[in-house]
């Protein structure tokens, strides 16, 4: 057992997560089956594996970073339904 029913309690409380007994027991299991696959990744030999970021062939769509004009305030502020002038106008929230 790579985790014990005692470990997960801690990290519960630590957690401020009130976890019964049962729920105790079955997050340990749960936790026990995740890192032992994990320890079981950890014993293969990757040497010669070339690191990915994707499992398919992803490029990103990288353009260069060019200043454009800004859209002029009086244009942006015509699109929202208040505003006095220089800002949109939004309910107060408290």
């Amino acid at each position: 057992m790579n985790i014990s029913k005692e470990e997960v309690a801690k990290v519960a409380h630590l957690a401020r997560l009130d976890l019964s007994e049962q729920e105790v027991e079955a997050i340990t299991g749960q936790l026990d089956r995740i890192l032992g696959y994990v320890a079981k990744l950890n014993e293969i030999d990757t040497t010669d594996v070339t690191p990915t970021t994707h499992a398919l062939a992803v490029h990103n769509a990288f353009r260069d970073d060019v200043v454009h004009p800004s859209l002029p305030r009086q244009e942006a502020l015509a699109n929202g339904p208040r505003q006095n002038g220089e800002a949109f106008v939004v309910p107060r929230v408290i």
